[in-house]
């Protein structure tokens, strides 16, 4: 083939296939990237307002497990936006493996009451009773 010349009246066959590889690498990438920035977007999109108050009886919140009820009444659980079965059975996971656990219960102030309620009625039905209600302190002027 290096020797032949090339004669522009004569047709070819051309090329008769496509090569997928750079696009399937460009999907990839684009894969990649939705899956690094999605957690991102949710937690952005789902914001809790927490109400305010003068006094706060935390102070450590490291060996706290998080749980967010937001004015829609979505529960996120360690920052995890979670159903009402999957979160069930990861309090039960947690109510054998670490009955110790801390849970900090933050609630949108604009959150249904009921949705709190059941949220500490379901810690209190696994034996999950160390739980308090995250607040954020009115600063003085």
């Amino acid at each position: 083939m290096a020797g032949k010349s090339f004669d522009p009246n004569e047709l070819g066959d051309g090329i008769n296939d496509i090569n997928i590889t750079p696009f399937v690498d460009v999907v990839l990438v684009l894969l990649v990237i939705f899956m690094v920035t999605a957690p991102v977007m949710i937690k952005e999109s789902l914001k809790v307002n927490l109400p305010k108050t003068l006094t706060s009886d935390i102070t450590n919140k490291t060996s706290s497990i998080g749980i967010a009820i937001t004015k829609e009444g979505q529960v996120l659980f360690n920052g995890k936006l979670m159903s009402d079965e999957s979160l069930l059975t990861e309090l039960r996971r947690l109510a054998v493996s670490a009955p110790e656990t801390n849970f900090l219960i933050s609630a949108d102030v604009d959150s249904r009451h009921g949705d709190v309620v059941r949220m500490i009625d379901l810690l209190k039905r696994n034996n999950l009773n160390r739980f308090a209600l995250q607040v954020e302190k009115i600063k003085n002027e």
